[in-house]
């Protein structure tokens, strides 16, 4: 609601501006609007020549100590300047240099201002034409003079006047710093790196961003000490877009008339760490120990999740391959057991490698970006398909079975596959670590994923290792036989969800031509079958049989892939499709707001949809409290999802955030969902 209001206020300040300019021009050159509460006075430094910065300068003063002025970027509310120089087209006018403002907070809208007399400097280039000017520079000015109880426009004609005290209003501007700076977007966070010498003292260090809307004005500032650089750390606007090819600003050296420096910031590299200088105690990074703990727990907890549902079946095959292990021979066993953990781990590691690389490179992807490729859900369709008739029994293909054969080989086949489907999906403990991961230096962050994967694997490791475990799984017999056929149901069903996500994902002729491609690999797969049996060369028959099926799909696939834009979802609740423009609106009519993100691939999210959200009681608790739905589908690829999710701290799916009415920030409800909990939380109770 606190932002909203400053929107407002900004926008009524800038209708407001613009009103005296179009009167005056209807009433003979009279402004109706004076400068009377904040005088103005335009100054020109000596005389103007060709290609030298030539100085002029704005000149404010108050009539009184309660009225102060705005700084470019004048905050939550206000409005900066609006100048128009009469001057040749061939000169050129540059950025305004201003002095460090202040902050101002009003009803806890945060304003940058100048308090007392203040003077902006406007540097400008003559062009060839200087030559025959006679001057003398002329112009408008619209800016706003506000006291701590009223705004008031102001509109001043200008009429440059020779002199003025240059020097004094020089010392008074920002200087712009040598070098550049450096900025990073990380998370939800704007992260600066200023070059500032290490023995420069800084009392209360502020940051004024000029970018407009791209930080949060109020919050809280953390300042930490690199050496010669300045690491600044600033949350970003929650309305914001997040991001910024360059960024500008003044760092403020401590209240009141400390001093700053004006400075320019690049995209590049911002170290992390370093000794705390300004900001919140408790705004340090997590401690280690407590990533590494969450990074474990969440793999480990992932595996009771929904998420590993798909991968049923090469997990009970695993385990009752584990009982056979133990009628074997304690090294075997072992042996195993380290496979399938190299396997997850390698997974989860080129996985987050992956995504690293693709973030650095400015895409906008988050956690399971895998099952957002149409290509990667067709891959994983003619597997699933092939893994249910081998389970089936429809051919033996020892050489390549994950489960049943290969020993060593397919527990990190098995390994790899099971943490490529069933990481989607985030689970308790994991979001944090997930979230640290992407903000991260790439060592440390790759340490996280690598932890994930070895929670993920602990179980089936400690089968390997605690023979006592072993024992108490079945002996191997007939019933493994058919245990596996019965295991094809559920790996079965794995592969009719990729179907119809395929659907979801690229129409339906697509699914179609993915259909004929599993048709013809699995009848490739039948023949070498056969011929393995006869002891024949089996190998390139599958190259002859499945090369005019895969041939035609790779034709086929991409001119019937129909890259449909993201839709309202079927639902009881009277939902609507996020985006920022609708969260801001639906915050700004003071009720409660639902938002969540989900994603056709991720189990855990249909789980909580059909035993939370999709029920009679919600609804009915909604209605009655006027709950606003928004509902983020990530099934595809979407930058501006990415960019929320990234914003609050998650790497992938399900989030759901519940706004409060008149409240900040959103609470973020937990990824399992009870039966009545938002029933409970529409009712108002905790």
């Amino acid at each position: 609601m606190r932002q909203l209001l400053a929107w407002l206020l900004a926008l009524a300040a800038s209708v407001m501006l613009a009103a005296p300019a179009i009167a005056q021009g209807g009433q003979g050159g009279d402004p109706l609007i004076g400068s009377d509460n904040i005088a103005v006075t335009l100054h020109a430094e000596g005389a103007p020549a060709e290609g030298r910065e030539w100085l002029l300068a704005l000149h404010f003063v108050p009539r009184g100590p309660e009225w102060h002025g705005y700084w470019s970027n004048p905050g939550d509310a206000g409005a900066g300047m609006q100048l128009k120089l009469d001057l040749p087209p061939d000169w050129e006018v540059g950025e305004a240099r201003y002095p460090v403002p202040r902050q101002l907070v009003v009803s806890g809208l945060m304003n940058h201002i100048y308090a007392g007399p203040y003077t902006v400097l406007v540097p400008v280039t003559p062009g060839p034409s200087v030559k025959g000017w006679s001057g003398p520079v002329g112009g408008t000015l619209d800016y706003l003079a506000c006291t701590d109880q009223i705004c008031v426009p102001q509109f001043a004609r200008l009429s440059a006047q020779a002199g003025g005290d240059f020097a004094r209003w020089r010392a008074a501007a920002a200087p712009l710093l040598d070098a550049n700076a450096r900025f990073a977007i990380s998370g939800k966070t704007l992260r600066l790196a200023i070059p500032l010498p290490e023995a420069m003292g800084l009392d209360a260090p502020h940051v004024f961003i000029a970018n407009d809307r791209l930080v949060s004005y109020s919050a809280a500032q953390t300042f930490r000490r690199r050496g010669d650089l300045l690491v600044a750390e600033i949350p970003l606007d929650e309305f914001g877009t997040g991001k910024a090819a360059s960024v500008s600003g003044i760092l403020a050296f401590g209240d009141s008339d400390a001093g700053g420096f004006a400075f320019k910031a690049d995209l590049g590299a911002v170290p992390t760490g370093g000794e705390l200088v300004a900001g919140p105690q408790n705004s340090a990074a997590p401690p280690v120990w407590t990533l590494v703990l969450g990074a474990l727990l969440g793999g480990l907890i992932l595996n009771i999740m929904p998420c590993v549902f798909p991968i049923l079946s090469l997990k009970a095959i695993a385990l009752a391959r584990a009982g056979e292990r133990e009628a074997a021979n304690e090294g075997r066993a072992r042996a195993e057991g380290l496979a399938y953990t190299a396997g997850v781990v390698l997974a989860c590691v080129g996985l987050g490698a992956l995504l690293l690389a693709l973030r650095a490179a400015g895409e906008q992807v988050g956690w399971a970006f895998q099952l957002q490729q149409p290509g990667v859900v067709v891959g994983l369709l003619v597997l699933a398909a092939a893994i249910t008739a081998n389970f089936a029994g429809l051919f033996e293909l020892p050489a390549i079975s994950v489960s049943m054969g290969g020993e060593k080989t397919g527990a990190f086949a098995t390994g790899l596959l099971a943490a490529f489907v069933a990481t989607p999906c985030t689970g308790p403990f994991m979001a944090a670590a997930l979230g640290a991961a992407l903000v991260l230096p790439v060592p440390q962050a790759l340490v996280l994923f690598a932890l994930l994967g070895l929670g993920l694997a602990l179980p089936f490791l400690a089968l390997g290792f605690v023979p006592p475990l072993r024992r108490m799984l079945p002996r191997p017999g007939a019933w493994m036989e058919r245990f596996r056929r019965i295991m094809a149901i559920p790996m079965g069903l794995t592969a009719l969800a990729l179907v119809w996500l395929t659907v979801q994902l690229g129409g339906r002729p697509f699914a179609i031509v993915a259909l004929v491609l599993v048709l013809g690999v699995l009848v490739a797969l039948f023949v070498v079958g056969r011929l393995q049996r006869g002891g024949k060369m089996a190998w390139p028959a599958f190259g002859l049989v499945a090369a005019p099926f895969l041939a035609f799909a790779a034709i086929a696939l991409p001119h019937v892939y129909e890259a449909r834009a993201g839709t309202a979802r079927a639902s009881i609740l009277a939902s609507q499709p996020f985006s920022a423009e609708a969260l801001a609106k639906a915050r700004g009519e003071g009720k409660p707001v639902f938002l969540y993100f989900t994603a056709d691939w991720c189990v855990t999210c249909k789980v909580n949809e059909a035993s939370s959200i999709e029920r009679e009681s919600t609804r009915a608790a909604f209605e009655k409290a006027g709950v606003t739905v928004l509902v983020g589908d990530w099934t595809r690829r979407d930058a501006a999802i990415t960019q929320f999710l990234t914003a609050q701290g998650a790497a992938g799916v399900p989030l759901y955030l519940w706004y409060a009415p008149g409240a900040g920030a959103p609470a973020q409800l937990p990824q399992v969902l009870t039966p009545d909990l938002l029933a409970r939380k529409a009712s108002g109770d905790r």
